[in-house]
């Protein structure tokens, strides 16, 4: 967008701002104002005064000399201009390319022309109207960060923020400045939390004051004046809503992230909505993720070295590791296997040849291993997985190698995972991103993250597995027959090849691979899956992991072999009973990559 189209944008956005106002003027405090016309197109119900407010703006954009796309509340996605109106897809007209120049609008605007209906319903004096506009991506879909200016304008008391991508914003046409408060408990929090949700009630209680005022526009730019210290909606913001405060405030210097405390870079759409949390600055934001997502650093003082060591790669790896460590100050604590195979390494003639030839074939992390360090006395160092007692465990390779690991060692140690393996979606880095990651760490700049496990029990053993547990038989190519009971109920009786009772976290591994469901790690449920069933209407299950499942064989002479998280195997007989059930304690992993799941599963399939 250049100055010159920047200026009939904004003009256009100065008139729907002051015509709106007038329009809706007469309104404001009338009971008829609150009369229910229809539903919105982002399927909430539309008052009498939004629809005054719609029909003035798009008589405004229809009638401007120019066309574009206008995405808001009540009407949805239109495209507008020269005396056109016309119902689009925003999504599918972007992807066209059979548009010349002249039929391709310069604009799109994110409307929402009256921000607290409510409010100027009853004439509480907060509600407004705020107005996006963001470049037309013609051949890809727009988002967030294509939104080059934003307005908000409360019409209740005249205070008008406005902001230009990359110079800056300002209210009542001055230089705006967010409070410099640090700490929760001195925070002013705005915003609308989630019943049930504790981490949220844990931030309200913690801070000084809470206000709700029932406008997201205008709230969330309150944090960037100064009135408001943080912000956050827990519901989940509509884009539109949302679109125009999040340029205000990232002008004026603020975060403002989903819960997760990533960047928000939504399609620009009707139908799109997220969580939001901002604040006045890093330090505030900060605290508050990690109070939505009961992450509690701690100080990483000793660390545990876990790695495959059927390749020279991990092993190779792991000493620089363990270096790196040591050199900052941390007490490191090796894998006996591992120690042996780094002492192997370490008396071999041949080492330097073995490094050469390793960074050779791998030349990511090849610029690491110039000075790796093998002048350690790393049988010193050598512990038994079982008996780790540490802040950290460190698992260099695939996530083989970290079920592995985990299934040894105490589960209130944290692990963070180097991928040294084939996909390792359980991993939190690849390999040439380990020294920043372990930096951030160290400095305590990271979070935890707590993984489901189950507890398989039969003929009074237990065990543990936190992907999953497969039922086969152990005859090839032959049939077993199943009763399946949640909380003793039967659900079916199935005949198939196996079974597999999966946890969120080994949906993504062989579940997926049979036909399951790939599900977010925050779901609370387990996954059934009948593997190749001979009746084709068995689908898989998930159910709530509070429930008991348990799995009985139900064919005389047909022996079933049950592994957990491909480590451990054991027997089941006919009528024997396989129960599984939740563990009370969570595996915990120790993540410091922005990346949530669905990104990182888009990331490894692709």
């Amino acid at each position: 967008m250049d100055a010159k189209d920047k200026q009939i944008a904004t003009d256009l956005a100065y008139e729907i701002i002051r015509e709106v106002n007038r329009a809706i003027r007469p309104y404001v405090g009338k009971p008829e104002s609150a009369e229910k016309v229809k539903m919105g197109a982002d399927g909430t119900p539309t008052s009498l005064i939004d629809i005054i407010a719609e029909e003035k703006l798009i008589n405004i954009l229809k009638n401007a000399p120019v066309l574009s796309y206008i995405v808001s509340e009540e009407i949805g996605e239109l495209k507008l201009g020269r005396g056109t109106k016309r119902s689009i897809n925003l999504t599918q007209e972007l992807r066209r390319k059979d548009l010349s120049e002249d039929e391709t609008p310069k604009f799109i605007f994110l409307i929402d022309p009256v921000d607290g209906t409510n409010n100027a319903i009853k004439e509480i004096p907060a509600y407004g109207i705020s107005i996006a506009i963001a470049n037309v991506t013609q051949g890809r879909l727009a988002t967030l960060n294509d939104v080059e200016l934003g307005f908000v304008s409360n019409f209740a008391n005249g205070n008008f923020f406005e902001a230009e991508k990359g110079k800056g914003c300002w209210l009542n046409n001055e230089d705006v400045k967010p409070s410099d408060i640090i700490n929760i408990s001195d925070m002013t929090l705005g915003g609308f939390t989630k019943s049930g949700t504790s981490q949220a009630s844990k931030l309200v209680d913690n801070a000084r004051r809470m206000r709700v005022m029932g406008s997201v526009v205008l709230e969330l730019s309150y944090v960037a004046s100064g009135r408001y210290d943080a912000f956050l909606d827990l519901r989940g913001s509509r884009i539109i809503d949302i679109a125009a405060s999040k340029l205000i405030l990232e002008e004026a210097g603020c975060i403002i992230t989903n819960k997760y405390g990533q960047k928000l870079d939504n399609i620009l759409s009707i139908y799109e909505k997220t969580i939001v949390v901002a604040a006045n600055n890093k330090i505030l934001h900060k605290q508050m993720i990690d109070i939505l997502n009961d992450n509690e650093t701690d100080f990483i003082g000793k660390v545990g070295v876990i790695s495959r060591i059927d390749q020279k790669r991990p092993i190779i790896f792991s000493a620089k590791v363990i270096d790196y460590l040591l050199t900052n100050g941390r007490e490191v604590i090796i894998e006996s296997r591992l120690a042996h195979e780094l002492t192997k390494l370490k008396e071999d003639p041949e080492l330097e040849n073995i490094i050469s030839e390793v960074q050779e074939n791998h030349p990511d992390i090849a610029h690491m291993l110039d000075d790796v360090n093998f002048n350690i006395d790393f049988n010193q160092l050598a512990e038994n997985v079982f008996d780790f007692d540490c802040d950290m465990a460190v698992i260099l390779g695939g996530d083989g190698t970290l079920l592995r690991a985990q299934g040894k060692m105490n589960p209130d140690i944290p692990i963070f995972g180097i991928n040294m393996g084939t996909v390792g979606f359980l991993t939190e880095i690849e390999a040439e991103y380990t020294f920043d990651a372990l930096n951030e760490i160290l400095k305590g700049d990271y979070y935890k993250e707590k993984r489901t496990r189950l507890v398989v029990s039969h003929e009074n053993h237990e065990y543990r597995a936190m992907n999953e547990v497969v039922i086969m038989t152990d005859k090839t190519a032959k049939m077993l027959h199943f009763e399946i009971q949640v909380d003793g109920e039967i659900i079916e009786e199935v005949r198939a090849d196996g079974l597999i009772v999966s946890t969120p976290s080994g949906s993504t591994a062989y579940s997926m691979s049979a036909g399951g469901p790939i599900v977010d790690p925050k779901v609370e449920g387990f996954i059934i899956i009948p593997i190749c069933p001979y009746k084709l209407g068995v689908r898989p299950f998930v159910v709530s992991d509070n429930s008991e499942i348990t799995v009985k064989l139900l064919k005389k002479g047909k022996r079933a072999v049950f592994v957990m998280d491909g480590q451990i195997n054991e027997e089941a007989d006919y009528e024997e009973e396989i129960k599984f059930k939740k563990s009370d304690k969570s595996a915990q992993f120790i993540r410091t990559s922005s990346k949530y799941f669905y990104e990182k599963v888009k990331d490894k399939l692709s």
